[in-house]
């Protein structure tokens, strides 16, 4: 099995942190991605206590590593969503920004997951994904 590193240069530096945004596996048939929060490309949150802007980053952070391999969230086939003291209102905040970057795309399966916390306090949201490409 091949594996391959994805770390686009826009986005902030995982490595640091003992992870790579995206693994490709099998000569890019499938990328394994990692859990995206709103961070921007320079390492500072984005939407500070807003639900929607971190869910938008996360996923704009997505967008940023499928498209260095020539990807698009409609290859996407898997994306995980955790959520920091889940509670049904927060669905249609998650949901509308899901639906916008799937766009015309057939969605992903998705679960949603509460959480008690994430890596650091201020994240209200991550979402990791799988695409075949």
């Amino acid at each position: 099995m091949k594996r391959k590193a994805i770390n686009p240069d826009s986005m902030y530096k995982s490595l640091p942190f003992g992870f790579s945004h995206a693994v490709e596996q099998n000569s890019g048939r499938t990328l394994h991605m990692a859990g995206q929060v709103a961070w921007n490309s320079a390492g500072e949150l984005v939407g500070p206590g807003d639900l929607a802007a971190q869910a938008r980053q996360a996923l704009a952070n997505l967008r940023t590593v499928l498209a260095e391999v020539g990807g698009t969230p409609a290859d996407v086939v898997r994306l995980r969503t955790y959520v920091v003291n889940h509670t049904p209102d927060k669905l249609g905040p998650i949901e509308a920004e899901v639906k916008a970057f799937f766009g015309d795309a057939t969605p992903a399966a998705n679960t949603l997951i509460g959480v008690q916390t994430l890596a650091m306090p201020e994240f209200l949201i991550e979402i990791e994904a799988t695409a075949a490409l």
